[in-house]
C-alpha cells in the first residue's frame, strides 16, 4: 500500500489524540473516547480532510475492545441473565416506539419523504442502514448525517450527562494486573478468526462480537486471566472516536445545517424514550438504572459498549442488549420501510 493512503488515516489519528489529552487534561468524561470524537468531527468541518483507519486495523481495534469488554464478565453476571428477558423485551418495544415516533416528526416538520425517514430514525445499526439506504430509494446524505449526527451527539451527551448528574463511579487506586504476553497473544489471534468466521454470516459488529465472546469463553473457564494492556485500550478507544468523527469529513456547512435540526431531534427524543423504558426496566428488575440506560442509548454498539468499560458499568449486559438491538433492527427497518412503501401505494 502506497504511503499517501496511510497519509490522511495518520493525520485523522494524530489529532484524536491531541483531542483525547485535551479533554483528559480538561477532566471530561471518557476522554479517550469523547476527545477524538470531537476533535476529528471539528477538523473534518474546518475543512482539514479527515479518514478512517483502513478496514483492517479498524478490525484490529474492534477486536481490541471486543477483548475489553469480554474480561469484565463474572459468575454474579452470569447470575443476573435471568434478569434479562424482561429488558430485551422492554428494549424490542423502545425500538418500535422511537422508530414510529422520530419518523413521524421527520416527515411532518422537516418533509422527509417517509422511507427516507423511517432510515434517518433507526436507533442504531448504521452501516446496515446506509446499506439498506442504497437499496430503497431513499436519500442516502441525509440518513448519514442524520444518523452520524445521532451517533456523535451520544458519544458526548452520555457521559456527560451522567457525570454532571454525579453518577461516574469513583475508580480504585489499584490498577488490574495485565494478561501475560504469550496468553494474550493467542486469545487474540482466536478472536480475529472467531471475527472472521462471524463476519463471513455478514453479522453486524463480527470483530467486535467476536473478541468479546473469545474473552468471556476464556475468562469466566479460568483459561486466561488478566486484563488487556491499559496503553492499548487507550489506543483503542481513540482510535473509535476518530472513526466517528471522521464521518463527517466531506460535509459541507450548507448539507449539515440543513440536516443538523433533525439529527438533534431524533436524539433528544430517542434519548428521552430510552430512558423512560430503561427506568420502567431497571424498576422491574432491580439492576442498575444506569447500566440499563447505557443499554438501551441508541448509540453505536461498539461506542456504547466501550462507554460501559470506560464508566465502570456491566460491559456485558451493555454489549448483550446492543447486539439484541441490531439483531431486532435487522427485522424491525425492513418491515417497517416495506410496510411504508405498501401504504402509498
Amino acid at each position: 500500500m502506497p504511503p499517501v493512503s496511510w497519509q490522511a488515516p495518520a493525520l485523522t489519528l494524530a489529532i484524536g489524540a491531541l483531542g483525547a489529552a485535551l479533554f483528559a487534561a480538561l477532566s471530561f468524561p471518557v476522554p479517550y473516547l469523547t476527545g477524538p470524537a470531537t476533535a476529528v468531527t471539528i477538523a473534518g468541518l474546518a475543512g482539514i480532510r479527515t479518514e478512517a483507519l483502513p478496514q483492517r486495523v479498524r478490525d484490529v481495534v474492534f477486536v481490541i475492545l471486543g477483548l475489553t469488554i469480554g474480561q469484565g464478565v463474572t459468575p454474579e453476571v452470569l447470575d443476573a441473565i435471568r434478569a434479562w428477558p424482561i429488558t430485551l423485551v422492554s428494549l424490542a418495544v423502545s425500538l418500535i416506539v422511537m422508530i414510529l415516533a422520530t419518523r413521524a416528526l421527520l416527515v411532518r416538520y422537516w418533509s422527509m419523504d417517509p422511507t427516507t425517514a423511517f432510515l434517518a430514525s433507526s436507533p442504531g445499526h448504521l452501516s446496515y442502514v446506509l446499506g439498506l439506504t442504497e437499496g430503497v430509494k431513499a436519500d442516502l446524505k441525509s440518513v448519514a448525517i442524520v444518523q452520524s449526527i445521532r451517533v456523535l451527539a451520544l458519544t458526548l451527551i452520555v457521559p456527560a450527562a451522567i457525570a454532571f448528574a454525579g453518577h461516574i463511579p469513583e475508580r480504585g487506586i489499584a490498577t488490574p494486573e495485565a494478561t501475560a504476553p504469550l496468553p494474550f497473544i493467542t486469545m487474540t489471534l482466536i478472536a480475529v478468526l472467531a471475527g472472521y468466521g462471524l463476519k463471513r454470516f455478514k453479522l453486524p459488529a463480527a470483530y467486535l462480537i467476536g473478541g468479546m465472546l473469545v474473552s468471556i469463553a476464556l475468562h469466566v473457564t479460568g483459561l486466561v486471566e488478566g486484563t488487556v494492556n491499559q496503553w492499548l485500550v487507550a489506543v483503542a478507544f481513540i482510535s473509535l472516536g476518530a472513526l466517528i468523527g471522521s464521518r463527517f469529513s466531506g460535509v459541507s456547512r450548507q448539507e449539515l445545517l440543513r440536516s443538523l435540526g433533525a439529527g438533534v431531534m431524533v436524539t433528544i427524543v430517542s434519548v428521552v424514550l430510552a430512558a423512560g423504558f430503561a427506568a420502567i426496566a431497571a424498576y422491574l428488575t432491580g439492576m442498575d438504572f444506569l447500566a440499563v440506560l447505557i443499554a438501551f442509548a441508541p448509540g453505536g454498539l461498539e461506542t456504547m459498549a466501550a462507554m460501559s468499560v470506560l464508566l465502570d458499568l456491566d460491559p456485558t449486559f451493555v454489549a448483550s442488549h446492543h447486539v439484541a438491538r441490531l439483531l431486532m433492527l435487522t427485522v424491525i427497518v425492513p418491515l417497517l420501510v416495506l410496510g411504508g412503501r405498501k401504504s402509498r401505494l
